[in-house]
């Protein structure tokens, strides 16, 4: 698998990142996730994992030609806006040697592979009902 640097959220210590994939996908890297309250809101097939990333990481999809507004509801890959701002993304695990080797990840990161059409998709006006799911914050 072949990736192109989209961009990345820099700060201390923390550097998730999108990246666009010869497979018509993105790759997502990010905070792997370990809030018991997120991961029990969570259904994450075998295969699949989650991340929790800055929503302002895709702003970085204007390099990929897309009009990188907000998301205009959250389903299937991005499944919750956290309190703290951030989206929790689903996807399948990256285990691709080749792609794994064009990448610096810390131990308390990993990365997910989304379609590209369901990105694009979330960034279109709704059809019908839009059910946002939201996560609560911790009284």
């Amino acid at each position: 698998m072949k990736l192109r640097f989209l961009g990345k959220n820099s700060t201390v210590g923390d550097c998730p990142t999108l990246y666009a994939t010869d497979r018509d996908t993105y790759l997502v890297q990010g905070w792997k996730i370990f809030a018991n309250d997120l991961l029990m809101r969570l259904d994450i097939p075998d295969g699949q994992t989650a991340v929790e990333v800055p929503t302002e990481l895709f702003e970085f999809l204007k390099e990929d030609g897309l009009v990188a507004s907000e998301f205009r509801r959250l389903e299937d890959p991005i499944m919750i806006l956290t309190p703290a701002g951030t989206y929790v993304v689903q996807g399948l695990e990256v285990t691709d040697p080749e792609a794994l080797s064009q990448m610096e990840i810390p131990d308390y990161e990993t990365v997910v592979e989304v379609p590209k059409a369901t990105i694009t998709a979330l960034l279109e006006e709704p059809r019908g009902v839009d059910l946002q799911r939201q996560a609560q914050p911790a009284l």
